[in-house]
């Protein structure tokens, strides 16, 4: 499945898919979803996933999206402080 979102800055995926894995502290950036979904009790499997609900979906994109917005903040704090 593509990915559908598309990034300003593409040279940044790298960066964004290690800070994905590091605040989902899942093994890989592909593998964060399933992580966050195993925490929620989701039914998350590859491939297709057009069967589950809309509210789940957002619960594993939110999750994951909020964290990164979390540890953006926290690391613009502590570049301020030094």
């Amino acid at each position: 499945m593509a990915k559908k979102n598309k990034i300003l800055v593409p040279e940044a995926r790298n960066g964004l898919d290690q800070l994905k894995a590091k605040v989902t502290e899942a093994n890989s950036p592909d593998q964060a979803k399933y992580e966050v979904a195993k925490e929620h009790g989701i039914p998350l499997s590859n491939g297709y996933n057009g069967n589950i609900k809309a509210k789940d979906a957002g619960k594993i994109g939110g999750n994951i999206g909020g964290n990164m917005v979390k540890e953006l903040v926290q690391m613009a704090k502590n570049e301020l402080n030094k």
